[in-house]
Order: C-alpha cells, then structure tokens, then sequence
C-alpha cells in the first residue's frame, strides 16, 4: 500500500481497539493503547497505537494527537526498560509498505535490544505463545508510572 489511501476500519488494530481481537495489553489511558505484538521481534516487543484515530500513518495524523501519543510511547518505554533491563531499545515507526508497514493504523514498536543477540524479523519466528505475552505484558505494566 502507499503513503496514500483510505482508512480501513477492519484493521486488526481496530478490532482489538474495539475489543473484537484479543490483545496481551499493557497500558490502557484515554489517548492510547499498549499490547504485545504477537510476531515479536525481540522478547518484550510491544506496539503503542492512538485511541481515537483514523490515521493510517504520521503524515495523516494531527499534532495533539501525535502528541499524547508519543507522551504514551515514552512511558511505555521507560517499563519496558524497568521491566525487563534490555541493553538498549529500539523505538520505530513505518510508513507506507515499502517501509515496512503492514498494519494500516498509525502505531510505534517498542523493541528491546539484548547485547548479542540479533534482532528478529517481523513474522518470521511465527506467532509468540499468549501465555508468554500475557507474562511479558503483566511485566510491563507493573513499572508504568
């Protein structure tokens, strides 16, 4: 897809927005919602998306949105750090397919980063168990501040 186009209410995160998919959250406030992504690419993946949003990606979405979101990326970061102490973490965003985006709902990937341990592909190990997501996501939570 490109950086172009309609929005798709059918996406997988707005079902799990409008609790039709399940999702291992994390943190939950009025402006976004944190889960566990389940083709993780790091132990500890976790993906922050915007409530009340219809953006496909950054280009479309609008400055006070963007802002509480990134705030809700940040605090999510630092329990992710607190939580599972990785050496380093990796915060991204795509847009558009040729960057790498394949959910059609502005969102951030948390990943933590291990010394030596080399970064996985998105999908490529398969779905994580939800047991382990579920563990992993009440980890998290437990250092939201």
């Amino acid at each position: 897809m490109s950086l172009d186009g309609t929005y798709d209410r059918g996406n997988i995160f707005a079902k799990i927005l409008r609790g039709e998919m399940p999702a291992a959250r994390v943190f939950e406030d009025e402006h976004v919602y944190a889960f566990m992504d389940v083709f993780p690419q790091a132990r500890g993946h976790t993906l922050v998306i915007p409530k009340h949003s219809q953006a496909r990606n950054l280009l479309e979405e609008e400055p006070q949105v963007l802002s509480e979101l990134i705030l809700g990326v940040q605090r999510v970061t630092r329990a992710v750090r607190a939580a599972l102490n990785p050496d380093g973490i990796v915060v991204t965003q795509y847009n558009g397919a040729t960057a790498g985006q394949t959910i059609y709902h502005l969102h951030f990937h948390i990943i933590p980063r291990w010394e030596g341990q080399p970064l996985g592909r998105h999908a490529a190990g398969g779905m994580a168990d939800p047991a382990e997501l579920k563990v992993l996501a009440e980890q998290i939570a437990a250092k939201i501040a």
